[in-house]
């Protein structure tokens, strides 16, 4: 987890952590996580981070779920309170937090893009068995929408075929900036589309008191698609100032 508000002091081989960090992902299931901390006081921006991986099992931690709308709870409140971890548990040297972390999105946005789309794939495929199963495949708007998922699936593959034949020097590409912004908004139409195609039976649970299908938990979970890890507004912003080098947005002071 990453929050340049979070501080971190060095003391008798030690750091001493202390911060808060909302929206960690699977916290609660987690032995390790890693915190990008403020370890030089007085510093600003991304300059005097650090890279630190940190043991969840200590009085210091507290996770606090955050219940979603799919009766999950896979994000989650972290506090750290005098959490501590061994001065070796440093990734790097003391200060490249912010280059480590860049490094780490790099992976996020290339490699580990094409496992995500088995996933996808897999979602996909289901959506078009009962598609064929309920006579919606005979239907030519929805045979479109369909058609548009799949190929919109495989753009985004050869999307990261593209990144992963670029430079892999730990630097995002003009290609890995788009990525987020086209899979979360193609993922959330999906999750629309699995709705559509399903009819009538989208709106029956599959026990009670809120047992959900796969597919309902799928367009629900994808109403946040375009909301996590840099929202579809922020991913614009990323791609006209970072790849376009257009003028950046006025920050408000």
């Amino acid at each position: 987890m990453a929050n340049v508000k979070t501080r971190a002091q060095l003391e008798g081989g030690q750091w001493r952590i202390n911060g808060q960090k909302v929206w960690t992902s699977l916290a609660h299931e987690s032995d390790w996580c890693f915190v990008i901390a403020r370890t030089e006081p007085g510093s600003v921006g991304h300059k005097g981070l650090s890279f630190l991986l940190v043991p969840m099992d200590q009085p210091g931690i507290q996770v606090r779920p955050i219940e979603q709308i799919t009766a999950t709870c896979e994000f989650n409140e972290v506090f750290l309170d005098d959490a501590v971890t061994d001065a070796d548990n440093i990734v790097g040297q003391p200060g490249d937090g912010w280059k480590i972390a860049m490094a780490l999105l790099g992976f996020e946005r290339g490699v580990s893009t094409l496992g995500q789309q088995m996933q996808f794939q897999n979602e996909l495929d289901q959506i078009i068995a009962i598609a064929r199963d309920n006579g919606q495949a005979q239907d030519p708007v929805m045979r479109q929408r369909i058609a548009d998922a799949w190929i919109g699936l495989r753009i985004m593959r050869y999307n990261s075929l593209r990144m992963l034949s670029g430079p892999q020097d730990g630097s995002l590409s003009k290609a890995a900036m788009i990525y987020k912004l086209y899979w979360a908004s193609w993922h959330r139409d999906l999750g629309k589309l699995a709705m559509d195609v399903l009819g009538p039976a989208s709106e029956i649970l599959e026990g009670a008191p809120y047992d959900l299908t796969r597919l309902q938990s799928l367009y629900l979970f994808t109403r946040s698609d375009t909301l996590y890890g840099g929202t579809n507004e922020i991913q614009r912003n990323i791609i006209a100032e970072r790849a376009l080098e257009m003028p950046r947005e006025p920050r408000i002071r």
